[in-house]
């Protein structure tokens, strides 16, 4: 790549993306995805965001145990912040013992660990093990779920709403196929620490031995997770992450017809999207990729770049038809923080617009002291 230095006013420069790379020219075509006999479905590159795949994705379904995905992000907050911690005994109500569905089987009155109960709701989908450890944290499992839609909100997760924390039919309880995707990229990218407990395939707690029911643990080496559900009224759930070398997808089903056919629909979506789909780093976070003139302040040169960097997912073989251009804004002024925009980085594929992001300052550049600023308000007069 080239960069082109000491930019003193707007400037449209290219950032040379040139590697060698086969099937340069060919034509850019990628098969439609596959359609799935699903009420809705989604699949994401969970690096770059990119869409691969929707069918119904906004609209507002029964969960069923994929609502336990949001229950462990909250607690793997809560552990992250120092509120809970992983050898925290809890007490088991009557009202966790209880409850129906798929257990983990705790006993009431007895002491489980909060490192126990997050392995018995990953693993064997314990809805006993979901209200004792939503209880836990927030004292009943209404208020925990305030907080389970507090941090939906927090995620853009705009048409989802929890009212429990394991997924029990409630016609206010609903999430979409794309915010579940939203919630577990967050949760992998978040908690990789603690993501990795999703690919345990056998969970013993109480003599009693459960196995993941997701299927695709053992049908594919790529796949390291997530959650299962199924009630009557959501039919056969399913949300799968996948990672082959640098290249992570997450794929979601809602309303499958059954546990195979859930696992085999999510198996063609990741089929698909890596088979046809490859996903680069362009640039790093922080990396430089312009140096820009800063007027009346302690520095005369302002380093512009990606603090999260940028990641893109196109069709394979297409790395040689990306270029980059960068626009950087003319008379930056003092002072200067960490993430301002002063500019925009422009991806196109093959002379088409691909995407757009900001260019922010990577440092903070305060006012500089009087000499400064008259001596570069004289020079900008001068311009």
């Amino acid at each position: 790549m080239m960069f082109y230095k000491q930019l003193t006013r707007s400037i449209v420069f290219l950032l040379l993306l040139r590697f060698s790379a086969p099937g340069f020219g060919e034509p850019i075509t990628v098969p439609a995805a596959p359609e799935l006999p699903a009420k809705a479905y989604f699949l994401m590159d969970s690096n770059s965001g990119k869409v691969l795949a929707e069918h119904n994705a906004d609209d507002k379904l029964a969960p069923a145990s994929l609502t336990k995905i949001m229950t462990v992000y909250v607690a793997f907050h809560e552990l992250k912040n120092g509120n809970l911690a992983l050898g925290d005994q809890v007490t088991v109500s009557k009202k966790a013992w209880q409850t129906g569905g798929s257990r983990m089987f705790i006993q009431v009155d007895t002491k489980v660990s909060v490192e126990q109960l997050l392995k018995g709701i990953i693993i064997s989908s314990g809805n006993d093990a979901s209200v004792a450890l939503a209880e836990h944290i927030a004292g009943d499992e209404s208020t925990f779920a305030q907080l389970m839609n507090q941090h939906a909100a927090r995620l853009g997760m705009a048409n989802t709403h929890f009212t429990n924390s394991m997924g029990l039919p409630d016609e206010n309880h609903y999430a979409s196929a794309r915010d579940l995707a939203t919630l577990t990229r967050a949760l992998i990218r978040e908690f990789p620490d603690y993501y990795a407990w999703h690919s345990i395939k056998e969970f013993n707690y109480n003599k009693i031995t459960q196995v993941n029911r997701n299927k695709l643990l053992w049908r594919d080496s790529s796949v390291d997770g997530v959650k299962t559900g199924y009630t009557e009224d959501a039919g056969y759930c399913l949300v799968a992450s996948a990672k082959k070398e640098d290249m992570r997808l997450i794929s979601v089903v809602l309303g499958s017809q059954s546990t195979n056919t859930r696992a085999s629909q999510n198996q063609a979506l990741l089929n698909y999207g890596f088979r046809f789909y490859a996903t680069h780093q362009l640039y790093k976070p922080n990396e430089s990729l312009a140096e820009a003139r800063i007027w009346k302040g302690e520095k005369t040169m302002l380093q512009l770049g990606l603090l999260d960097g940028l990641y893109v997912t196109i069709p394979r073989r297409r790395f040689d038809d990306l270029q980059a251009t960068v626009q950087v804004d003319e008379k930056i002024m003092a002072p200067v923080s960490v993430g301002d925009k002063h500019g925009t980085l422009s991806i196109t594929l093959a002379d088409q617009p691909f995407t757009s992001v900001p260019l922010t300052a990577l440092e903070t550049i305060p006012e500089g002291g009087i000499f400064r600023k008259i001596y570069d308000g004289a020079l900008l007069l001068l311009k």
